[in-house]
């Protein structure tokens, strides 16, 4: 496959505009720049999920015209990974960022049904609560893949451990398995949890600053028990 030489959305027919000028531009910098020519997948995973922290550290810096900026940059930072991976890949013949583009479109119009027509085209109506938005999406996702029974299949491995509780128990929920908050709350004696969330997070910290004295790993201890929760539940259905 011949390889752009510049940045001019020319080198890459059918594609103008922003989108087309930075495709050019990391095509020309991965012939071009050693240090980005050597970059692989798996080299790039820590930017990735560096990137993808700032921009929540963006988010939750709070919403002023200084925070919009900034998470402008932020996204063009995330921007910029799904541009070189797919770049990567469209170098090996295997697929294109348009392909990437065409495929999460084609997602988004199959598993929002509540929306769109399968011919992409929008519904004469549309639901009225979020409830009946969540049925029809977990509908389309079992629908394209029948074959998956377990409810926690997907959640990646790697997830922070408290983000793997919150999707475990998610997908706990909208799977229709039982959850008892309350049961879980008084077995370890916390009568109830804090009413905000910056209660909730001196408590945690708390929790944490207790396991540290005691030489105890918080997070993996978390990760340990969402495990035996996944296993528990997956064994109960």
């Amino acid at each position: 496959m011949p390889t752009p030489t510049s940045a001019d959305n020319s080198a890459l027919p059918g594609r103008a505009g922003d989108v087309g000028e930075l495709l050019g531009t990391i095509a020309a910098l991965r012939e071009h720049c050693p240090w980005m020519g050597a970059l692989t997948h798996e080299s790039l995973v820590e930017y990735l999920i560096e990137e993808a922290y700032e921009v929540v550290d963006s988010i939750e810096a709070g919403d002023s015209p200084a925070r919009d900026d900034e998470l402008r940059g932020e996204l063009g930072d995330v921007l910029l990974q799904v541009v070189l991976h797919a770049r990567l890949a469209e170098e090996r013949g295997s697929f294109t960022f348009d392909d990437v583009a065409r495929s999460i479109n084609a997602k988004m119009v199959r598993r929002n049904s509540h929306v769109f027509k399968a011919d992409g085209s929008l519904q004469e109506s549309f639901p009225a609560s979020v409830e009946e938005i969540i049925v029809k999406w977990d509908a389309a996702k079992r629908a394209e893949k029948p074959e998956r029974k377990d409810p926690f299949e997907g959640i990646p491995p790697h997830l922070p451990a408290l983000a793997a509780a919150q999707k475990s128990l998610d997908r706990a929920v909208r799977a229709g398995l039982d959850v008892d908050a309350e049961g879980a709350l008084a077995a370890v004696g916390l009568p109830t949890v804090p009413d905000s969330e910056e209660a909730l997070g001196e408590l945690l910290l708390a929790v944490v600053a207790a396991a540290r004295e005691q030489g105890l790993d918080a997070e993996r201890a978390l990760r340990a028990t969402v495990r035996s929760f996944q296993n528990g539940q997956a064994q109960a259905s």
